[in-house]
């Protein structure tokens, strides 16, 4: 069934997956919550006030649920392709947005370090891997390769950019009702978004051709991305060096990113010493951060489909390496627009990150099997989780985050090598009916 336009259900799909994500996001706003767990002269000791119950953690273990809830988002992604692809979207994006409800609740309720561990790590990490496999597969079914970018960075910008909002609103909500109101009052909120708008998500229909990239009579063809025709099973998928590549770069660039998601907060706190008003109110810097992230998902779709996934790639991560290699630098001079130009520079290369990658997968290995075979080379966001907590260690000994922003750099440029010697796998072998 081919089309001559894209569908209106295309749309809405593809924006009511931009909604779940931006719910499932809560992980981008991590650093507003450990700003208000952290005292490593305190940590062990009970709080009191609004946060009784609660006590103060040192920042390894503050570090600690956001990196198992990535390790988790990672490793439930694999499941949440299969759900999806035996039950629907819809299924896939409730089932998430009631884990993720459940986390958020369970760590408000138990006011611990073990709550935290158990609810936001491992509840809302599997919440994030479940509901996220279902919406960018639905959309990016609807459309052809020369719109698989920027429908990818659609969809993820809505993940990328719930710091936006989720960041001011958390502060407000643990001023106001504590750490414990905040949890319970945004997991019963993120439930009904996400179930609702799950309902709106929905696959093509069978024997649906999506639309080819439309040319006015007289013009020339618009170049699009290389893109295979055959349908690859994951299982032919991870023979491939390409797969192994790929892997590896999404661990690479992953990293720095998530460095600087959590402790954007902190960081704006500690440059900003001369401001009392930003040093109070760094989760700024974590909303700015979400509009970049936000931001760069779209955008780098948009340049990825004219010009190459590989170059935008690597285009910004060699910008994000020499943001990152800088960043010791800005925080010592406490320049303020450096501090937010670089930050800036690595929420965009993040956000990047994730649109690029489903749409290199389509492209490698066809748009069938995206749920499985996205869920498989995602497996390498979730090992990029190490920086974090290595981070935290490496602060708490030395008293800065310089080390770690130095060998988050250097991991950087390698991954431009990498990505600068990635090509589109042999795909002669591979039935064309699969």
């Amino acid at each position: 069934m081919s089309q001559d336009k894209v569908p209106v259900q295309a749309w809405i799909t593809t924006f009511a997956g931009t909604a779940i994500n931006a719910c499932l996001g809560i992980l981008y706003a991590w650093s507003v919550w450990k700003k208000s767990l952290v005292n490593t002269e305190l940590a062990g000791q009970a709080m009191d006030g609004v946060n009784a119950g609660w006590t103060y953690l040192s920042n390894a273990q503050a570090a600690t649920p956001f990196s198992i809830c990535v390790i988790f988002f990672a490793l439930t992604m694999i499941p949440g392709g299969k759900i999806r692809d035996a039950f629907g979207p819809k299924f896939g994006a409730t089932l998430g947005g009631l884990l993720l409800a459940a986390g958020c609740i369970l760590a408000g309720m138990m006011k611990s370090y073990t709550g935290l561990i158990i609810g936001f790590g491992i509840l809302g990490g599997s919440a994030m891997g479940i509901g996220y496999a279902s919406p960018t597969p639905a959309a990016l079914a609807w459309f052809g390769p020369h719109r698989r970018g920027v429908i990818a960075g659609l969809v993820v910008m809505g993940y990328g950019g719930a710091a936006l909002y989720i960041a001011p609103l958390a502060r407000y909500l643990i001023d106001k009702f504590g750490i414990s109101g905040s949890f319970i009052a945004l997991g019963i909120f993120f439930a009904l978004v996400v179930i609702v708008a799950g309902q709106l998500l929905l696959s093509t229909p069978e024997g649906y051709t999506p639309p080819a990239a439309p040319v006015k009579e007289g013009a020339v063809a618009p170049k699009v991305a290389v893109a295979t025709k055959k349908n690859w099973q994951w299982q032919q998928m991870i023979k491939t060096p390409q797969y192994w590549m790929l892997l590896v770069m999404f661990i690479l660039a992953t990293q720095s990113g998530l460095l600087i998601i959590g402790n954007a907060a902190g960081m704006l706190a500690k440059s900003a010493k001369a401001i009392p008003f930003l040093a109070a109110n760094a989760w700024i810097l974590a909303s700015y951060g979400g509009i970049m992230n936000a931001a760069g998902r779209p955008c780098t779709g948009i340049y990825s489909d004219g010009w190459s996934r590989m170059k935008a790639y690597a285009l910004n991560n060699g910008v994000a390496a020499i943001a990152l290699a800088c960043m010791p630098m800005i925080m010592a001079s406490q320049n303020l627009f450096l501090l937010f130009l670089a930050v800036g520079v690595g929420y965009w290369q993040y956000g990047g990150l994730l649109s690029l990658m489903p749409s290199f997968i389509a492209d490698f290995f066809g748009a069938k099997n995206l749920g499985m075979n996205f869920g498989v080379v995602f497996f390498g966001w979730g090992l990029g989780a190490f920086m974090p907590r290595l981070a935290g260690t490496i602060k708490d000994k030395t008293g800065s985050l310089d080390t770690a922003f130095y060998l988050s750099a250097a991991l950087l440029v390698l991954s431009v090598v990498i990505a600068l010697m990635l090509k589109r796998p042999d795909d002669s072998h591979i039935p064309a009916e699969q």
